[in-house]
Formats: structure tokens, C-alpha cells, sequence
């Protein structure tokens, strides 16, 4: 393991066109302590900054006047023995992440900023690329950056007033990009994640966990989209979860559920939490016809024959930010797992709900008896099918 230290004194290099993000970026950082965090405006300039002072990190924007952030990294490869470039790509176009890692770069942070996920993904980029250094015996090269850090402090010291000033003229795009924030995590949970990180010197959090007594989880898988996607290129596969996963994103915020997360091919989301409600179970079944009924919809735009397969349980669970580093906002508890193999033993177009989640509902919803099932790990379970709406849904 690298130490904290040796972290917080790696040379990092921001390469933007707008003096105010390099300005940003450069405050987020330094009050997170880094202190040699150096910069430019001009991208042509990063090729013989990196080969004089050799970055531990690049903080690189893609989208430049002249040279742009794809033309910086391939000509930062010659400076590299084995093309391992110390990057984290800036981007506010989704579509160029993929490609940014294709050419080489190690990350990405998008626009606008977001104070937690720059600290997260600077400290996780820095600890590879400082272990990846040592297995190269660089060190005297990591003895003149530590010179060159003690030099940066005093000229970030001459520049904090000013950096001050100039940090207020960017609190508007501060609050903007705390959306991407409040897009990782429940709106709650960022406020105490914020006021954690806020209250901590080395930036992290404790951990946050609550127990929910009343919880309804849904679980979606496509089916076979493994053998469906076989022979697509990597863009045209994330480009057609996207508009799946957007659609039920959308579902999920009309309905009052909180999206949990994707795993490949999967959906996650639950309702009852971070703030508890009543009708959970209710929410969670909408959502669910909701999903099959938007199913049905990119079908025929698309002129293809996916299906999902839902699973849906409710009861306690434990919710939390668990870890140091990559914060993620997730469930745990044998309702997870029920409803996990709600959906795991269901079948394909169907919503498959427990005994639990039907006891919760009642009109305006119409159920088919399933029967008993062997879940696996859990014995018998009966369960129905959520076959639809009697009323306006």
C-alpha cells in the first residue's frame, strides 16, 4: 500500500482551456492537500510539461481549441515506456468516456464538477500510479517531485487570496455539479456524505447505514442480452442500455423509487428509502408494469424482441455508503435476496412478487397465483405474478 503522504505529495498536472475550471479544480485539491498541483490553459504544452516534470497525474479536459485531449494522449504515449498514461480524462459528453479509455486514459471526471468524485477518483488514479512507479524503481524521480512540491506550496500560498475570490465566481457551477452527486447518491444520503466530508481533514467519510423496516425492492434483468448484443460493437451496446436504462431512470423518479444500481444487464431500484412511505409496495408494482410497458416500446422502435424479467419483495433491509473510496449507495438483507431470486426464478415478461409484496397490494392490481417455487438457498416460496391494472395506473 502506498502511504496517505506519498499520496498527497504526487505532482499533478490540470489541463483545461477555462481558467476558471483550472482554477477550480486547482482549489478542490489543494484544500483536499495536494499541494503540487501545477497547470496550463494550452494544451500543446502538456507533451514537454509532462516530459520535463513527469506527472504523477493528469487531470486532461478533451474537448480544447487546437489540440484536443484524444491528440494530448497520443502524443503523452512516447513519453511512456509502456504506454501507461497517468490520465483522468475531463468530459461532459458521455459518449467520449469510452473512447478516452480506449486511447489510454486510466479515468474521467465529468463536467460540471463534483468535489467528492474528484477526490475519489485523483486519490484511487494516484495510489495505482504510485504503486505502478515503485515497480519501476523510480525512485529518484519521486525524490525531485517531493522538491518540486515543497516549491509549488509557496506559490499556491502567494495565489490563495486570489484563488479565493475566484472560487466565488464559480458557487453557481458548484451547485450545478452537485448534480452528478445527487445522481450517485439519494438526495439525503449526498447532504450527509457532504456534511461528513466537510467535518473529515483527509476528505473521506464514516460510514452511513440505516435500518428500514418497510422496504419494497425491485430487481429487472433483460433476457439473453448477452446472445442478443453478441456481434455488436462496444458503442452500439452501451448505447442501447442507455436509452433502456435512461427510460427506466425516468420511471423510477416519476414513480418515487430510488435507483439503487445497474450491473451489466441489470436494474436495481426500491422504494421506501432513503425516505420512508406507506405505499412502497404499490410504487414498486407501477414501476414494474411501467418497465414492461416501456419494454414493449423500444421493441418496436427498434424492431427487436427483448424481454425482462422482474422480481419484487418487501421488507427490512440495511441501506448505507459503505468503504472509503468509490461510494455507492446499496441494499443488503434477506428481502434483497428474496427479491433477487424473485427475479433470478421468474420468467421472461412476467413481474414475479412474493407472498410479502402481494399482501401489500390490492387494487388497483391484478395477480396470477404462480404457485410454490424452490428458491434456491430459501426453500419454498409462493409467489404470483403482477399481471397488470384494473384502474387508471
Amino acid at each position: 500500500m502506498i502511504d496517505s503522504s506519498a499520496i498527497l505529495d504526487a505532482k499533478i498536472l490540470v489541463v483545461d482551456d477555462l481558467e476558471a475550471n483550472v482554477l477550480l479544480l486547482e482549489q478542490i485539491l489543494h484544500r483536499a492537500g495536494y499541494a503540487h498541483v501545477a497547470s496550463t490553459t494550452d494544451a500543446s504544452e502538456v507533451y514537454a510539461l509532462h516530459r520535463q516534470n513527469g506527472y504523477d497525474l493528469i487531470l486532461l479536459d478533451l474537448q480544447m481549441p487546437g489540440l484536443d485531449g484524444f491528440q494530448v494522449m497520443e502524443s503523452l504515449k512516447e513519453l511512456e515506456a509502456d504506454n501507461y498514461l497517468p490520465v483522468i480524462v475531463i468530459t461532459a459528453q458521455p459518449a467520449h468516456k469510452l473512447r478516452a479509455l480506449q486511447t489510454g486514459a486510466k479515468d474521467f471526471v465529468s463536467k460540471p464538477f463534483d468535489l467528492a468524485e474528484v477526490l475519489m477518483r485523483v486519490h484511487n488514479m494516484l495510489e495505482v500510479r504510485l504503486l505502478h512507479r515503485e515497480s519501476r524503481n523510480y525512485s529518484k524521480a519521486l525524490e525531485q517531485k517531493v522538491r518540486e512540491v515543497e516549491a509549488s506550496r509557496e506559490l499556491i500560498g502567494r495565489q490563495s487570496d486570489e484563488l479565493k475570490r475566484l472560487y466565488a465566481k464559480v458557487v453557481a457551477e458548484q451547485k450545478v455539479s452537485e448534480r452528478l452527486l445527487l445522481n450517485m447518491l439519494p438526495y439525503p444520503i449526498a447532504q450527509r456524505l457532504k456534511a461528513h466530508l466537510d467535518g473529515i481533514a483527509d476528505g473521506f467519510p464514516e460510514v452511513i447505514a440505516d435500518r428500514f423496516p418497510e422496504v419494497s425492492v425491485l430487481f429487472a434483468d433483460l433476457v439473453d442480452f448477452t446472445g442478443f448484443s453478441a456481434g455488436m460493437g462496444p458503442e452500439q451496446i452501451v448505447e442501447i442500455l442507455n436509452e433502456i436504462f435512461t427510460d427506466f431512470d425516468i420511471i423510477a423518479d416519476n414513480r418515487g423509487l430510488e435507483k439503487i444500481k445497474t450491473i451489466g444487464d441489470a436494474y436495481m431500484a426500491a422504494a421506501g428509502l432513503p425516505v420512508p412511505v406507506a405505499d412502497h409496495a404499490v410504487r414498486a408494482a407501477h414501476m414494474a408494469l411501467d418497465m414492461i410497458d416501456a419494454m414493449a416500446r423500444f421493441n418496436e422502435l427498434r424492431r427487436c424482441n427483448l424481454q425482462l424479467r422482474i422480481g419484487i419483495n418487501s421488507g427490512e433491509v440495511v441501506a448505507g455508503v459503505i468503504g472509503k473510496r468509490k461510494f455507492i449507495y446499496d441494499l443488503w438483507g434477506m428481502a434483497v435476496n428474496l427479491a433477487s431470486r424473485m427475479e433470478s426464478q421468474g420468467v421472461a415478461g412476467r413481474v414475479q412478487v412474493t407472498e410479502a409484496t402481494r399482501g401489500r397490494l390490492g387494487d388497483p392490481f391484478v395477480f396470477e397465483e404462480r404457485g410454490t417455487i424452490a428458491a434456491k438457498g430459501m426453500g419454498e416460496l409462493h409467489t404470483w405474478f403482477l399481471a397488470g391494472r384494473t384502474g387508471h395506473p
